[in-house]
């Protein structure tokens, strides 16, 4: 199962560059504004591309979609763990709790 993880955590794990982090919203929602370095992994997707962007299953992973309300990337990251991903971080305050920090974001 995978492990909740706050935005000090998430922010300490992309400044080390030590974490893959997926946005498991729509294109259009990750083009707007996504987390620095943040890879784009649809829900829908996360079984046909999860190898592909994630070679190691021993990788740390953060998932992430909007807020606590959107399941997206709690599915998303119990979908990896099923997939055999052994270290999956899901940061359920996502995007929102973000940029409310007045931490960066990234466009597309």
């Amino acid at each position: 199962m995978a492990r909740v993880i706050d935005t000090d955590e998430v922010k300490q794990r992309i400044d080390a560059g030590s974490a893959v982090v997926l946005e498991a919203l729509p294109h259009s929602y990750y083009a707007e504004a996504h987390l620095p370095g943040a890879l784009n992994l649809p829900l829908d997707d996360v079984e046909d591309r999860a190898a592909a962007l994630i070679p190691s299953k021993d990788a740390e992973v953060i998932v992430y979609c909007s807020d606590d309300t959107c399941a997206n990337s709690g599915i998303a990251a119990d979908r990896l763990v099923e997939l055999g991903y052994t270290n999956v971080f899901k940061y359920t305050a996502g995007k929102r709790d973000w940029v409310g920090a007045g931490l960066p974001t990234e466009t597309d």
